[in-house]
């Protein structure tokens, strides 16, 4: 911990003469920004990813010199999503560090998405002081941030005092990461950072939080029920969401899948718990399996949007019953009735269930096996002409399989992705083969988190990304391919630019001289972009051009920018999701 010396004075007769004695020892003194640090490196968190200014530049300079690792953005919000994400890869909170009023709320975007995705995060915003702001005095900046963050976060603090920080950011750290985590909001006013205490005082008021994260375990009657549940079906599922990747449980997860005999079908970012070529991944038959399927276990999945709320046609009419692992007991029944609801932590509930089931388990029909493989060796034989075509210009299928097959050949890169059409189709056509290795929009399904996702993945892991983004989506960050120059991070950037957002292809109704809302500038070129910061631009107009490009910039490691040109007629409205974009039926004449 960081000190200061105070003066001290000699001692005086009361004539004015002075003793002739030795002075004492300086007291040794620490401040709240030193103490802001100590407190975060007590506790493991080592990384800062943010956007210095007013109040808390002094914060990161020293947080530098202190041995942490800060990062600086160009904008707050793709400082967050980078932080998000470390949180999400690494099990800690990943800590944003924010300006006050405006930063702090392009802070909060991110902070609100990491609690929808459930990602451990600390939102660490300076703020104006609080005698002002309640009275609404006009400081500079001046905002009750406390007041806004609380709706859209799991918890928010505010710290008045120095003797605090230690207490209040333990109380972020065990809040962020604890049952379902989420994002968390800590307020430090200005005139905090420049408070002044004994150093050995501030030392003994830091807090080193024990077991964050404590296991819960399923209650016995509800492993027995889930168990009855599964003994009866006759064509069972497992559905692996996010939250399965994130436990870090992987071998409980894998041998739990393996001897029950399940079929499983995985989310997006739970792609490569098991390889997407495992012999009971449902992936390439996800259609048939929701459809058929009469008893469905969630494992760290939720039955939102992403699945079709648990109803309707996605889901056909075979009745279902569904078993559902969540820490958090409220999620049950959200949507549908859970026959049997497991409340606690992933890796507890589910050797709760292998102990269970001991070795004599029966795998499910085979009949219902045998229908999942001929559908998925049908579906990946129709598809694999598609991904081997080397069109000009290309199509999606053609630029994603020359990706496909690089992912295949480096499993252990990250890959981030977003966009419409880039999104919907890679999800489907890019197999994974290691757990966390797939990052994308996540629940909101928010463009915009392509940058700082690729940026905090080279940091947490320290391996190459692959960031593949729609030419809308990578307009929401494109800027911070500085950042990733500036740090010289090893990240490829593979835009699909087909001029516009869904398609290059729309036109204004009116004729006159705006182009349509959906359209960009023709041939745009995002390569020279990555060149202007000293990174490597290419142009590539084939899936060959791609792979040679993507396989250089792997080896080599340094920042490049792949601008891939795409036919503006490939995309279709809205991706996958174009039901959820109302259509005007009213004709004005």
């Amino acid at each position: 911990m960081a000190a200061v010396a105070t003066d001290t004075l000699p001692n005086t007769q009361t004539d004015g003469s002075s003793v002739s004695e030795a002075a004492p020892e300086p007291k040794a003194l620490t401040d709240g920004f030193h103490l802001v640090i100590d407190a975060l490196k007590l506790n493991g968190i080592h990384t800062i990813y943010g956007v210095p200014g007013i109040p808390i530049t002094d914060l990161g300079r020293l947080a530098q010199a202190e041995g942490m690792r800060v990062l600086s953005f160009r904008h707050g919000q793709h400082a967050g999503y980078a932080a998000s994400v470390a949180g999400y890869l690494t099990q800690k909170p990943g800590i944003c560090l924010t300006v006050s009023a405006p930063g702090f709320l392009n802070g909060l975007t991110a902070l609100a998405n990491a609690t929808t995705n459930c990602f451990p995060m600390i939102l660490i915003s300076g703020s104006s002081e609080r005698e002002i702001v309640d009275l609404q005095q006009g400081d500079y900046e001046e905002m009750d941030q406390l007041a806004i963050a609380k709706p859209l976060c799991k918890a928010a603090y505010r710290v008045l005092h120095a003797e605090d920080i230690g207490i209040g950011i333990a109380r972020a750290i065990r809040a962020a990461v604890s049952g379902r985590p989420g994002g968390v909001y800590l307020d430090l006013p200005a005139q905090l950072f420049a408070q002044v205490m004994d150093e050995e005082a501030g030392r003994n008021s830091l807090v080193e939080v024990i077991d964050p994260a404590p296991a819960q375990i399923p209650a016995p009657d509800a492993v027995d029920r889930a168990l009855e549940v599964l003994k009866g079906a006759k064509r069972p599922l497992i559905i692996l969401g996010k939250g399965a990747a994130y436990a870090q449980v992987d071998e409980t997860i894998q041998a739990f899948v393996e001897k029950s005999g399940i079929p499983y079908l995985p989310m997006s970012m739970a792609k490569g718990l098991l390889p997407d070529t495992h012999p009971q991944s449902a992936g390439a038959a996800r259609s048939l399996a929701l459809k058929e399927s009469d008893v469905v276990m969630m494992i760290g999945a939720r039955l939102n949007w992403l699945l079709s709320h648990g109803k309707g046609k996605t889901w056909g009419e075979a009745p279902k019953k569904f078993v559902q692992i969540d820490i958090e007991p409220r999620e049950m029944d959200s949507n549908v009735e859970i026959a049997a609801p497991l409340v606690g932590d992933i890796g507890s509930c589910l050797t709760a269930l292998m102990d269970g089931m001991g070795d004599n388990w029966a795998s499910p029909p085979q009949d219902w096996i045998d229908a999942i493989r001929t559908k998925v060796e049908t579906n990946v034989a129709r598809m694999a002409p598609k991904l081997q075509n080397n069109n000009v210009p290309m199509d999606f299928h053609g630029a994603l399989g020359a990706l496909r097959t690089i992912i295949k050949e480096r499993p252990d890169i990250t890959l981030v992705n977003e966009g419409a059409n880039t999104l919907d189709f890679a999800r489907s056509i890019i197999d994974m083969y290691q757990p966390r290795k797939r990052i994308d929009v996540g629940t909101w399904g928010v463009m915009g988190i392509g940058m700082g996702s690729a940026i905090a993945a080279a940091v947490e892991t320290g391996k190459p990304v692959l960031a593949i983004e729609g030419d809308s989506a990578f307009g929401f960050s494109g800027m911070e391919i500085e950042t990733i120059c500036r740090y010289n991070l090893p990240i490829c950037v593979v835009v699909f630019n087909n001029n516009g957002i869904y398609r290059g292809t729309d036109v204004n109704p009116t004729g006159g001289d705006d182009v349509a809302p959906t359209v960009f500038v023709k041939d745009s070129r995002y390569d020279q972009m990555m060149t202007a910061f000293g990174g490597k631009g290419v142009y590539a107009t084939s899936p060959d051009d791609v792979t040679r490009a993507v396989n250089e910039a792997l080896d080599s490691g340094i920042p490049t920018l792949v601008n891939a040109i795409i036919d503006e007629k490939a995309g279709t409205e809205s991706g996958r999701i174009g039901n959820l974009n109302p259509q005007s039926v009213v004709s004005k004449k």
